[in-house]
């Protein structure tokens, strides 16, 4: 058992988010954990679901630890409206955010072992002037400016990286560099080993471009960034294949060949590990100086 507990946050009050808490506790194969939210709003979300779940206020993260086996702990926290689900209330927005400034306070100041994210709505936060395109820059931004995040999806079946995130298609060329390529890789190999127990990486890099740019008759990125990345860290002694045609690199066959992929952009990378494990996927933020993870899905709405 954890020394402490794992700190999670609401997410969106008219998501998924609290049924999913409600049956992680219920399932009892979690660590220790709280939730950041109104205990009454829980205990209503639990009825209407027909969870029987109950519920302890606490007063600290450590008091998890003495009552997580008999109740689902929570840490107080008001939202100003009342939501039904799958009808989110822009009212609520401040208090989602917040709710995650309190859960990485904790972490980085080790009261918790790690933060666990429930899904947020965008479109709700952006009209409250939340200026992040997601959760990863957001944790980013709490964290410190020398913070690099990641975005790692994890499952049995795949490891996966986007290099760009939450980023229009349309910008994707714009913002994809050498520079942004390396770190991104650097930082998966190392979270590989230190967070994965794998003592020598074997990376994939898909191309950009249809058929991994065939040699520049379908576009130069391949030919202008992404090969010499490649070669350079392969000339480090990273252990690095590719640019390889994103259409083949998912197969069973090819996903022998490697312990991650890395791709240049979200869709390229998310579509194949949710085909393949839709349900346990999980997303890992590495590259941050705390632990945070959270569902690989929206909010359900």
């Amino acid at each position: 058992m954890l020394e402490k507990p794992i700190a999670i946050t609401p997410g969106e009050p008219a998501g998924i988010g609290t049924e999913i808490t409600l049956k992680a506790w219920k399932d009892k194969s979690c660590p220790p954990f709280f939730l950041i939210d109104d205990a009454e709003r829980v205990a209503t979300r639990a009825k209407e679901a027909n969870l029987e779940v109950p519920v302890k206020i606490i007063n600290s993260p450590e008091q998890t630890l003495g009552c997580f086996i008999n109740a689902l702990p929570i840490l107080p926290h008001k939202f100003p409206v009342h939501c039904k689900p799958g009808k989110p209330e822009e009212l609520n927005a401040p208090a989602v955010i917040e709710a995650i400034e309190i859960a990485v306070s904790f972490a980085k100041t080790g009261l918790v072992s790690a933060i666990v994210t429930n899904p947020i709505q965008k479109e709700i936060l952006t009209k409250e002037k939340f200026q992040y395109p997601g959760h990863t820059e957001f944790l980013a931004a709490l964290c410190g400016s020398e913070v690099e995040p990641v975005m790692l999806l994890a499952s049995n079946e795949l490891l996966v990286v986007p290099v760009t995130i939450h980023e229009p298609l349309a910008n994707v060329t714009k913002i994809l560099n050498e520079s942004l390529l390396q770190r991104t890789i650097l930082i998966a190999n190392s979270a590989l080993k230190t967070d994965f127990s794998i003592n020598s990486p074997r990376l994939c890099v898909s191309g950009l471009n249809p058929h991994a740019g065939e040699s520049g008759t379908i576009g130069l990125e391949e030919e202008q960034i992404i090969k010499p990345v490649i070669e350079s860290l392969k000339n480090s002694g990273l252990r690095i294949t590719g640019p390889v045609s994103a259409d083949s690199m998912f197969t069973k066959d090819a996903r022998m060949s490697y312990d991650i992929a890395i791709c240049m952009y979200h869709d390229q990378a998310l579509i194949p590990i949710k085909t393949l494990d839709f349900w346990n996927s999980v997303n890992v933020t590495i590259g941050l100086p705390i632990v945070r993870t959270s569902p690989d899905h929206g909010t359900a709405l």
